[in-house]
């Protein structure tokens, strides 16, 4: 007797179709973009080859260089912590109280040797495994200024300054904790919502860690790159001599290069050198470029939107950028 195949369903045959059409549209567009780019190449080539799409270029692909092999490292170990670490170790590393986990948080952002391309996947991950979230905050701002890796970039972009690096440890160790227990005062759990994660069930822990990896570089490293457009397209339309009228001013010098650190966005591992090449403005003006930029720049404030929701950005972001600039030039009166 013939065995006849049932036919499948009617939903599944149309979620077939669509994925199809879905995958044929794609390829179409791509396609379409290839011949565009074929025909305009003359055009293409005079655009790139002017000296501003130079600098354009030069800056966004220097952002993404420097940002992206740190974004790998965060997603690897967001997965690894999603994955392989059980929630019930987070309750027994940090405090119960979140008063005093925010601290602990804060100075447990020393172990991570990136920069804040790694720290925003971390605490992202941090969140769902049941960490409270003024801890996880604490630790996302601290880390990427904080570490061994960045002090010590500190220390020999400014080697006739040691208190530039005790200045730094100080100043961004104040705003992760007054930041994580300003959120624990004030912050509302609707404000922070992390995004959903592709479901592990039936997978091994290989499987569910490599599924984890592929969702996160791709979810934030879409967002990674937009920050470092912007980020570019203003480096190349600021004008040099605004910089130097405004080292003149002492006020306005730090307030000058604590935008500076959020429009260049530049990695936290790199930034004191820049910093220290920024010769014309005062030691405190360069110590809040070196607090605000690891905890709030452009591609940092699109990578937080994709990690934890645009209402929290919205929110988080201005109000680290004050206390930030607030801690700094008090901290650079007082060390500096």
């Amino acid at each position: 007797m013939a065995i006849t195949e049932a036919p499948p369903p009617q939903g599944e045959r149309r979620e077939a179709d669509g994925a199809r059409r879905r995958q044929s549209a794609s390829s179409l567009v791509l396609t379409m973009l290839l011949l565009l780019v074929v025909v305009a190449q003359g055009p293409i080539r005079r655009v790139l080859a002017a000296p501003a799409m130079e600098s354009w270029m030069t800056v966004f692909v220097a952002v993404v260089v420097q940002a992206l092999p740190f974004l790998v490292l965060g997603v690897v170990l967001s997965a690894a912590i999603a994955v392989f670490v059980p929630a019930s170790f987070f309750a027994r590393a940090l405090p119960k109280r979140p008063a005093l986990a925010v601290p602990a948080a804060g100075v447990a952002g020393a172990v991570l040797p990136g920069c804040e391309c790694a720290s925003v996947p971390v605490a992202g991950a941090l969140v769902r495994r049941g960490v409270t979230p003024a801890a996880a905050l604490a630790f996302l701002l601290s880390a990427p200024a904080i570490n061994p890796i960045v002090l010590t970039a500190t220390a020999v972009a400014f080697p006739r300054e040691p208190r530039m690096v005790v200045a730094r440890f100080v100043a961004s160790l104040v705003v992760a904790c007054a930041m994580g227990w300003l959120w624990h005062r004030l912050g509302r759990t609707d404000w922070l919502r992390p995004p959903a994660r592709p479901s592990a069930e039936g997978l091994g822990k290989g499987a569910a860690f490599w599924a984890s990896v592929r969702h996160d570089v791709m979810h934030a490293g879409g967002f990674l790159v937009v920050g470092a457009m912007v980020a570019a397209t203003l480096k190349a339309v600021v004008p040099a001599g605004w910089l130097r009228a405004a080292a003149d001013q002492p006020v306005v010098s730090v307030l000058v290069l604590a935008v500076l650190a959020v429009l260049l966005s530049i990695c936290s591992e790199a930034d004191a050198f820049v910093a220290a090449s920024l010769s014309q403005f005062s030691l405190t003006a360069r110590l809040a470029f070196l607090v605000v930029g690891p905890m709030i720049d452009l591609k940092l404030f699109a990578m937080q939107t994709a990690t934890f929701g645009r209402g929290f950005a919205l929110r988080f972001a201005p109000a680290t950028f004050a206390l930030a600039l607030v801690v700094a030039a008090l901290t650079g009166a007082v060390l500096l």
